[in-house]
């Protein structure tokens, strides 16, 4: 009887979430098949929202349009740019996962000089779980440019709004865009906040999921 070959199971498979921006049909996941098939997909979808955006069979994903993003987050949708597939933030909001891949709707899968594929999503876990240099701090504060005010917060929401004004700050000044881009930092942590108060996101908001 021949043995039988049990794969093994993807590194952080209930981990993380692939967010993909786009504005066509993801045919170009069939490359990446082998290496996403066993994750979770989050498809941010720019452009007409008329359209229709095809995603292979076989995966485990949820779309969101625009129309979605102005219904979830109404007021707040202001922080959420279309420019250059920064539509991703959306998902970035909505991803219930600790870790978040993102990936352009036109990249394709690298070869070794040998012609085998390369797994690129498994390299960036990998070195997620093995930092080089994983506790910088506080060894290194007199050293590493760190902001004051950076280490007294003690959430990531205290750390991103410590940010926010250091953007307005010191760079207001230069141009008008950083005061906006502080002020929508600001709100894109006041959705994350009231977003993630519910567990099951895709029920609560009645969204596209496969």
């Amino acid at each position: 009887m021949a043995a039988t070959t049990v794969s093994p199971t993807p590194l952080l498979k209930e981990e993380l979430d692939i967010v993909i921006p786009t504005i066509r049909n993801l045919d170009f996941l069939e490359m990446w098949r082998p290496f996403f098939q066993p994750y979770h997909v989050i498809i941010v979808q720019d452009g007409d929202p008329n359209k229709t955006i095809k995603v292979p069979e076989g995966f485990d994903y949820e779309l969101y349009n625009r129309n979605d993003i102005n219904r979830i987050l109404g007021p707040k949708t202001s922080c959420i740019s279309f420019k250059d597939s920064a539509s991703r933030c959306f998902g970035f909001l909505v991803s219930k996962k600790k870790y978040i891949f993102t990936i352009d709707d036109d990249c394709f899968v690298a070869e070794e000089l040998s012609g085998k594929k390369i797994n690129a999503l498994e390299q960036h876990i990998k070195n997620l779980l093995s930092p080089s240099t994983p506790f910088p701090v506080p060894i290194y504060q007199n050293t590493l440019p760190i902001e004051d005010g950076m280490l007294h917060c003690t959430t990531v929401q205290k750390c991103y709004i410590e940010l926010s004004k250091q953007v307005k700050a010191k760079l207001g000044k230069v141009d008008d865009y950083f005061n906006n881009l502080a002020d929508a930092m600001l709100t894109w942590i006041e959705a994350w906040d009231e977003l993630n108060q519910s567990r099951n996101f895709s029920e609560a908001f009645n969204v596209s999921a496969k």
